[in-house]
């Protein structure tokens, strides 16, 4: 290089030095149900990666998994307060007891009609949307886990008077409790961050509230038998704080809808095969697994709803209370 070009070089690499870099955001995301490493764990991560690779890494993330950031109630605090700004959770009702509508028990009974529900255009994805919108979140969509059941110590039961033997952990949501007592089960809400010592010193000798991957990864040391009583097609949501979304370009918003509608994708595709195959893992523990008959289903389904669905239509009103009825799967 001459030194006739060195101005024109030394101007050139001012130029550059001065072009300002491109700002990088760190956002929060978080689960409150699931370590590293498990399924949630593995798609709040999934999740994260979309968003980071679909912005050029443009959007870095900080991950959080269960009881990093407290309890199911403390971190969905978190995320209202837009401390948390995108989260895979199970909905606390406590503030805006509409949110139950997610927990109606024998809403659905089977999958197919659960799925149908859940898509991205179904009836029930909808009013959600609308409730969240209400609580400045945004729905992104369902993660469905599976249908749930009871996890006993002991013994198990088909009956309302079998079931009076067992005193069962609920979480503190509406309407757990009350689905858990209209079976004839002895209830006490317990944070899932507690459940593990409640079991283990005889508070409770049961999990009455999820699907059996929780019971079969944290609890088959205590528990002996699992119910499959298919109350709730258990579902956890694909959820972000709308002030902290609303914040970022809309090019950033729409690479984050779009990340979650392929993570919900995925998981629809999976969920089923993924719950056969830990019951299978449950019974290769030498567990009980009870699959009741159809009579006894039957009877669990009209005694469950005629006792708990009146108690939710004055929380839910008249017009949420109206589409559960018009859609809600037939036996």
């Amino acid at each position: 290089m001459t030194f006739k070009h060195l101005p024109l070089a030394l101007a050139a690499s001012l130029s550059l030095m001065a072009a300002p870099a491109v700002a990088e955001t760190v956002l929060k995301i978080a689960t409150d149900s699931g370590a590293k490493g498990s399924d949630t764990g593995n798609a709040i991560e999934s999740w994260a990666k979309k968003i980071e690779e679909g912005t050029n890494g443009e959007i870095k993330f900080e991950i959080f998994y269960q009881n990093e950031l407290g309890g199911q109630q403390e971190t969905f605090d978190l995320l209202m307060a837009g401390d948390v700004d995108l989260m895979l959770n199970w909905p606390m009702t406590s503030y805006d007891q509409r949110i139950s509508l997610l927990y109606v028990p024998y809403m659905f009974t089977n999958w197919e009609d659960g799925l149908k529900a859940y898509s991205a255009d179904g009836w029930l994805t909808q009013a959600m949307s609308l409730i969240y919108e209400d609580q400045g979140l945004e729905f992104l969509g369902a993660w469905p886990e599976g249908f749930n059941g009871i996890g006993t110590k002991g013994g198990h039961a088909l009956t309302a008077g079998d079931a009076a033997k067992f005193k069962v952990r609920v979480p503190p949501i509406f309407p757990f409790t009350e689905t858990a007592q209209a079976l004839g089960y002895q209830t006490a809400a317990i944070d899932w961050g507690e459940l593990y010592s409640a079991i283990q010193t005889g508070i409770v000798g049961g999990d009455a509230a999820n699907i059996i991957f929780y019971d079969l990864t944290y609890f088959p040391d205590l528990l002996t038998d699992w119910t499959s009583t298919r109350t709730q097609l258990i579902t956890g949501v694909l959820t972000a704080n709308a002030e902290s979304l609303e914040s970022l370009s809309e090019a950033h918003q729409q690479v984050i809808r779009q990340a979650a509608k392929e993570v919900m994708e995925a998981r629809f595709a999976a969920a089923e095969a993924a719950n056969a195959a830990d019951a299978e893992k449950w019974k290769a523990l030498g567990h009980a697994f009870i699959e009741p008959s159809e009579a006894e289903m039957a009877e669990m389904v009209r005694t469950v709803r005629e006792k708990v669905w009146p108690l939710m239509e004055p929380v839910l009103g008249e017009e949420l209370t109206a589409l559960i009825h018009a859609n809600a799967s037939v036996n």
